[in-house]
C-alpha cells in the first residue's frame, strides 16, 4: 500500500533522526571507554602498559563497567529525547509544508468546478508561493476565457438576431398579405439569409484561426505583387467610394507565406480602410523590409481611433465608431486577420493619433530564406 505525503515526509524526516542517533550512539560507544582509559591513566600518572596490567584487575574492571553502563545509560536517554524532541518537529514541519499544498488541491477542485474567482493565499516559502502564484494565473486565464466566451455568444445571438427579425417580418407580411412573393420581396429574403450564411463562415473561420487550425500552404511568393493584385481587385470599390488609393512602388520582395491568406488579410486591411475614410480620402499601402522582416503598411486619413478603440479593435464582433460606410461584415475580420499574422509567425498591429486622424495597420512577415 502506498502511504500518503504527510505519512512519508515524517517517516523521512524520522529516519534521518533515527540513522543521526545511531551513529552518535556507535561513535560515542566506541571512542569514549578507549579516551575514558587514557583520561585516567594520565590522571594516575601512568602509561598506557600499565594501565593495561591494572585493567586486569577486580578494581579497573569495576570502574569500566560502571563507566560503560553509566555511558550507555545516558546516551539511551539522549536518543529518547532527541527521538521525541525531533518527531514533534517533523510533525510541526511537515504540517507546514502540506498546508499550501493543501490549500492548492482545495483551489485547484474549486477551480475545475467553474469557481475562477477562487485564489489561493500566498505562503511565505518561495517555492510553494511560486505554485500557488501560478495556480491563480491558471484560474485568472479561466476565467478570462470564460468570460470571452460568454461574450461570445452574447454576440453572436446579437448578430443573428437582426436578420432573423427581418426574416420573420417578411414571412409574417407575406402569411397576412402585406407583403406579396415578388422578386424584390424575395431579394430582401435572399439577402438576410445571406447575412446568416456569412456570419456562419466567418464564425467557422475564427474558431479554426483561434484554435491555430490553418492548413497553410506556404510558397516562395512575391509580397509586392501580391499587394498590387489586391488592390487592383479593390480599385473599383475606391472609385466608387470617391478614396483614392496609392500603392507603393517596391522592388519585389520575396518570403514563404500562404498567398491566399496573405491576400485574406491585405484585402480585409483595405476594406476597412474604405470604411473608415471619407469621400476625398486616401489611402496608402506599402511594403518596406529589411533582412529578417516584410512589413505591409496600412494607411488612411479616415475617422481614426481613440485610446479604447486601439485596445479592442480586434476583438471579435467589436467596430470602432464614426466609420463613414456601413461595413458587410460580422466583425471578426481583423481578428482572424491577427492569427493569421501570428500562424506564418509574424504580428498584425494598429496604430493612430486619435480621431479624425486616421489609423495605421502594420503587417509584419518574417522573410525565410529559400534552399
Amino acid at each position: 500500500m502506498t502511504l500518503r505525503l504527510p505519512a512519508r515526509l515524517y517517516l523521512s524526516y524520522v529516519a534521518v533522526v533515527i540513522a543521526g542517533a545511531a551513529t552518535a550512539f556507535a561513535t560515542t560507544r566506541l571512542l569514549a571507554p578507549r579516551l575514558f582509559e587514557a583520561q585516567m591513566s594520565m590522571m594516575a600518572g601512568m602509561t598506557s602498559g600499565d594501565w593495561s596490567m591494572m585493567g586486569g584487575s577486580a578494581n579497573a574492571q569495576s570502574v569500566r563497567a560502571a563507566y560503560t553502563s553509566s555511558l550507555n545509560g545516558a546516551l539511551l536517554i539522549g536518543m529518547a529525547v532527541a527521538l521525541l524532541i525531533a518527531g514533534g518537529a517533523a510533525l510541526l514541519v511537515t504540517r507546514r509544508l502540506m498546508q499550501p499544498l493543501t490549500a492548492v488541491r482545495q483551489a485547484t477542485r474549486r477551480i475545475a468546478d467553474g469557481e475562477y474567482l477562487w485564489r489561493v493565499p500566498l505562503p511565505r516559502e518561495p517555492e510553494m508561493a511560486a505554485l500557488a502564484a501560478d495556480v491563480n494565473t491558471l484560474a485568472a486565464n479561466l476565467a478570462a476565457t470564460e468570460q470571452r466566451r460568454t461574450r461570445l455568444l452574447g454576440d453572436v445571438a446579437h448578430e443573428m438576431r437582426t436578420p432573423l427579425t427581418t426574416l420573420d417580418g417578411y414571412v409574417e407580411g407575406m402569411i397576412d398579405g402585406v407583403f406579396s412573393p415578388d422578386p424584390a420581396t424575395l431579394d430582401a429574403l435572399t439577402a438576410e439569409l445571406r447575412r446568416l450564411q456569412r456570419l456562419a463562415d466567418d464564425l467557422s473561420a475564427l474558431s479554426r484561426a483561434q484554435e491555430q487550425r490553418f492548413d497553410l500552404k506556404l510558397g516562395p511568393t512575391d509580397l509586392v505583387a501580391l499587394v498590387r493584385a489586391a488592390a487592383t481587385r479593390l480599385a473599383p470599390q475606391f472609385d466608387d467610394g470617391q478614396v483614392r488609393l496609392v500603392v507603393g512602388t517596391t522592388p519585389a520582395v520575396r518570403a514563404s507565406v500562404d498567398p491566399d491568406r496573405i491576400t485574406q488579410v491585405v484585402t480585409n486591411l483595405l476594406g476597412n480602410a474604405l470604411v473608415a475614410t471619407p469621400p476625398g480620402g486616401s489611402v496608402t499601402i506599402d511594403i518596406q523590409h529589411d533582412a529578417q522582416n516584410a512589413t505591409i503598411r496600412v494607411q488612411d486619413n479616415g475617422v481614426g481611433l481613440n485610446a479604447e478603440d486601439l485596445t479592442r479593435v480586434f476583438e471579435r464582433f467589436y467596430r470602432a465608431p464614426g466609420a463613414t460606410r456601413r461595413s458587410k461584415g460580422s466583425g471578426v475580420g481583423l481578428t482572424i486577420a491577427r492569427e493569421i499574422a501570428h500562424a506564418h509567425g509574424g504580428s498584425l498591429t494598429v496604430s493612430s493619433e486619435g480621431l479624425a486622424q486616421g489609423a495605421t495597420f502594420t503587417l509584419t512577415l518574417p522573410i525565410q530564406s529559400e534552399h
